[in-house]
């Protein structure tokens, strides 16, 4: 071989043996790729939070329960007067026309679940709620302590001292001391105005919040409420769950003016239980309210859309929230004509009333050991009857119908 040809074939073989490390590099990488997943630990799995299907439906029919949207009683919001056929509420210089239902739209209550008309039957997660459970929640004023807090204090708040808590505007160590009641200074305002009110409701949600409760319960001081009844219609719900019943005032949702921005506000509609009425809350819901209700921000909450305190309750739970008010005729306040309910469901309601300075006669037609003058709100006679070993009740007595 010819000497000079050497350094050509060296050339060919190093270029051979480049080319074969370069193939056996591009292999090696490849495998390496394939084995990664293989050799890394696997992972975690983590649970993405799943959006909640949000059911808009005006009417939500309770079990048992007749469901209807208004009726003829108003709301016992300030600023809110009855006039002929409606009302109008003041919003700090807007006027909003409010139509209040026509006379005559009262139908027969319904049973309570697992009451009269039959056992409560459903899907629905029921609660293993006891009395103890309950948050009741009494707004009243200095003044009517006698008038008024008194009758509590000897009717029903006697059968549930330790769930019933008092806000008021008032020190009364007096009554405090001599009733054993659960009574709590707000150092709100004593004015029947929007500010006061929501003042009240405010400390009222902190303090339910604080009580570690199932359920959170508001009505005012005119209001009898049947403990047996409440403690059915809540035991159909899971206090876990988003619920908000009570009675509107009115026959449609309420339209205000939503203040976004201080240049502007936008329209917003909803529904809202008259406080008049009484209302109860979800620990489940309630906390998810927190964030407009808590430590003072109810009261910035109802500057914002200028309304009363219930009308707030409403547009956080209904506006903000996405959670459809509860309709319920188990509810009942003084501004709708009591007189009509019938006679032999008194006792299944959850709360009644009895009218107030232009319509004392306005109460529940139920009679038993008490005359009408002994009894003006018939908070006794209703007493008598569901609790007739109570020392002061009289003897035999006996549920009669007028």
């Amino acid at each position: 071989m010819n000497p000079l040809h050497w350094p050509v074939r060296m050339h060919i073989a190093s270029l051979g043996v480049s080319k074969f490390c370069f193939l056996f590099s591009l292999a090696f990488c490849g495998l390496l790729l394939l084995l990664i997943p293989v050799l890394q630990p696997p992972a975690r799995q983590v649970d993405l939070p799943q959006p909640r299907p949000q059911v808009r439906p005006h009417h939500v029919r309770v079990p048992g329960v007749s469901v209807h949207a208004g009726e003829t009683d108003s709301a016992t919001e300030p600023n809110m007067s009855s006039a002929g056929q409606g009302r109008s509420i003041e919003t700090d210089g807007t006027r909003n026309d409010i139509h209040s239902p026509k006379r005559g739209m009262d139908s027969k209550m319904g049973a309570l679940p697992g009451g009269k008309g039959g056992r409560f039957s459903g899907s629905r997660s029921r609660d293993l709620l006891e009395f103890k459970d309950i948050f009741i929640a009494v707004k009243t004023t200095r003044k009517y302590h006698k008038s008024r807090l008194e009758l509590l204090i000897q009717t029903w708040v006697s059968q549930a001292k330790e769930q019933t808590y008092i806000f008021t505007d008032g020190e009364d160590k007096e009554l405090r001391m001599r009733t054993g009641a659960n009574i709590i200074n707000t150092n709100c305002s004593a004015a029947h105005t929007r500010q006061a009110l929501c003042c009240k409701m405010s400390v009222e949600y902190d303090k339910f919040i604080e009580s570690q409760k199932k359920w959170f319960c508001h009505v005012d001081d005119d209001n009898y409420v049947i403990l047996p009844s409440l403690l059915r219609l809540l035991s159909s719900y899971h206090h876990s769950q988003d619920v908000y019943l009570g009675r509107p005032s009115l026959d449609h949702p309420i339209e205000a003016a939503e203040r976004v921005k201080s240049d502007g506000s936008v329209s917003v509609k909803f529904w809202f239980a008259t406080g008049g009425a009484g209302f109860c809350i979800s620990r489940g819901l309630a906390l998810k309210m927190s964030p407009w209700a808590s430590l003072g921000n109810f009261i910035s909450t109802a500057e914002r859309i200028r309304l009363p305190d219930d009308c707030t309750i409403g547009y956080i739970i209904e506006a903000l929230l996405e959670v459809t008010l509860t309709h319920t005729h188990l509810f009942h306040s003084h501004l709708e004509n009591l007189q009509k309910l019938p006679t032999d469901t008194v006792l299944e309601q959850v709360t009644l009333s009895f009218g107030g300075f232009k319509n004392r006669r306005n109460v529940v037609s139920i009679v038993g050991g008490f005359s009408l003058a002994e009894d003006p709100t018939r908070f006794k006679t209703v007493h008598c009857l569901l609790y007739p070993d109570t020392n002061w009740c009289p003897k035999l007595q006996h549920r009669h119908t007028n």
